[in-house]
């Protein structure tokens, strides 16, 4: 075929070629070739090298190329044609936008976090991954294709690191950049620049950057850690520092919806304050987690963590472990420190603040007020540094409006109020939840229990979960409790009755008329109870239901035939 046929053939295929002669000059191009090398008709005469290196690789392997716009084409087999003329070659090449590859590289650079940005050898942008629109708040449209000291410029008199390495072709690392864009926005990064080369030609490079803000953050986090260390053996606590220290981050939530990391987020900006934080929600929420995770996350968090249940402790106990007592103050009363002396200069939890009587509020309310108090029976003032937090299981204004909490009381613990959502209000998070206590209860129990069933998690995702996240844990516990050491999946007939029957629970269960005035006739009915739930649970397994009612296979059948159970009728129920 002549190379002009071909070259035809080849542009009404959507593929370019060009006809190459001494030094890499464009003797001729197809439409299409013209149009991927954004020259058409300016094109003959000019070295293929100045605009499209790579391109002219002595390799028959397909190869990437960048184009001074910021495109990658791609090198592919040229057919056999007749008539070159001397010294010429045909090259034939496509735009690899759609590529399969190309695609993958871009959704990479989009996931990971650090800002990246490449550039063309004059030092034109032609592209941006995700972190950089962010970080710089530039829409792509916008910069692709231009020169990088037309977007950006330093502003500590500077030269740009993009052009110093296309220039000295040499990378330069840990590069701290103090720029602007030309859309107003200052940035400040880390950097580190690489130029991209092949056989002595540069071609490119790219950038990798940090927001500084963060890295300075980190470093003082690292320096906060280390002087801990060096000082935790020196410092001196009412307690051993395992009594007071808070077990549990952020980090240590597990979730993977929405609401718990707007949730999170909230938490984590909080935590930067002293102020008062507030948080609600329901029983089985982990409200005390989050309280933790606040502490753990603030400039106390190498002070004192301590938490008391407000709905546990008796009045007239309460307030002697609050504010602490002097000896002589009540019979048997001996002097010592309480929970506010306790926590001086961390934090103290208020869990269920709600059940707090309504006498021991106020004089609260007067330490947050004056930020003193008395010993029970003491006369001295006492001031401590501790940053308060509380909970409650019920709304605040509900309990307020119950009488329960002080409304004056509430303006001062809830300077900061945080809501937990319960489970059933993000129940993306079950699967993960359910997993993660499998591998606590593995270690527990001693157990290898590796899946939990579709059919569970379905189950799992139909129930309201009352009791929340804890219900959830106590849940996979009874589980895998039942689950027979040969079996490694949790099954629906592992899981509570409860929670397969429905948040209102089963209803009971109808016993055939029996005389039941005597002893044994009570005790045949339980056994009968006994033996249809462990038929249930089992999902009809004759096997496992006698090895969790400790019998021998022969018994249950002999009581399934005795109590003339259906099994096929009670698992349909």
């Amino acid at each position: 075929m002549d190379y002009r046929d071909a070259m035809t053939v080849l542009s009404q295929c959507g593929l370019g070629a060009a006809l190459l002669g001494e030094n890499e000059i464009i003797l001729a191009v197809n439409e299409t070739g013209g149009h991927l090398l954004h020259g058409a008709g300016e094109l003959e005469g000019r070295s293929l090298w100045e605009i499209a290196a790579p391109l002219c690789r002595e390799s028959e392997e397909p190869v990437y190329a960048n184009i001074a716009f910021g495109e990658y084409l791609l090198r592919c087999p040229a057919p056999e044609v007749s008539n070159l003329p001397p010294r010429s070659r045909l090259i034939v090449f496509r735009n690899a936008a759609n590529d399969a590859c190309h695609d993958m590289l871009i959704s990479i650079l989009n996931q990971i976090s650090e800002a990246v940005a490449l550039f063309d050898a004059e030092g034109r942008l032609y592209l941006l991954n995700d972190a950089v629109v962010k970080m710089e708040a530039v829409a792509t449209q916008d910069v692709l294709g231009e020169h990088v000291e037309d977007v950006y410029h330093m502003l500590d008199g500077t030269e740009l690191a993009i052009p110093t390495v296309l220039r000295e072709k040499r990378p330069l690392l840990n590069r701290r950049q103090y720029y602007a864009t030309r859309f107003g926005k200052n940035i400040d990064v880390m950097s580190n620049v690489y130029p991209i080369a092949q056989n002595g030609q540069v071609l490119g490079g790219f950038t990798v950057m940090e927001n500084w803000s963060q890295i300075e953050a980190l470093q003082k986090r690292i320096m906060d850690l280390q002087d801990k260390l060096l000082n935790r053996s020196s410092r001196v606590r009412p307690k051993a520092k395992s009594e007071l220290t808070a077990q549990y981050r952020f980090s240590d939530i597990v979730y993977v919806s929405s609401a718990m990391r707007d949730v999170i987020e909230q938490c984590e900006q909080v935590a930067k304050n002293d102020s008062s934080v507030m948080i609600y929600g329901e029983t089985g929420t982990g409200k005390e987690m989050f309280a933790q995770g606040i502490h753990n996350a603030s400039r106390r968090s190498d002070g004192p963590f301590l938490a008391i249940n407000c709905a546990a402790i008796p009045e007239n106990l309460l307030e002697g472990l609050l504010f602490g007592t002097e000896r002589g103050a009540y019979t048997g009363a001996e002097q010592r420190a309480g929970l506010f002396e306790q926590a001086d200069g961390g934090t103290l939890l208020l869990d269920e603040i709600n059940s707090m009587n309504i006498n021991l509020q106020s004089k609260l309310l007067r330490v947050l007020q004056e930020g003193t108090f008395r010993r029970v029976g003491g006369s001295a003032e006492i001031h401590v540094d501790v940053r308060l937090l509380s909970n409650t299981n019920v709304p605040p204004y509900q309990a307020i409006q119950e009488g329960k909490l002080r409304q004056d009381l509430f303006y001062r613990l809830g300077v900061v109020n945080i809501t937990i959502p319960p489970l059933r209000a993000r129940r993306e998070d079950i699967g993960l939840l359910a997993k993660s206590f499998i591998i606590q209860c593995n270690q527990k129990l001693e157990k290898n229990v590796k899946n939990i069933s579709k059919a569970t998690l379905e189950r799992f995702q139909a129930y309201r979960w009352p009791g929340n996240v804890r219900e959830l844990q106590h849940a996979i516990e009874h589980a895998m409790n039942i689950l027979p050491d040969e079996l490694s999946t949790i099954t629906p007939r592992h899981i509570p009755e409860h929670i397969l029957a429905g948040e209102e629970g089963p209803a009971p269960r109808p016993v055939p008329e029996r005389k039941a005035a005597s002893l044994n006739s009570s005790i045949r009915d339980a056994a009968y109870q006994a033996v249809c739930r462990a038929l249930r649970e089992s999902g009809g397994n004759i096997s496992e239901a006698a090895r969790t009612l400790n019998m021998s296979r022969q018994n249950l059948q002999y009581r399934i035939k005795r109590y003339q159970i259906n099994i096929e009728e009670l698992l349909r129920e």
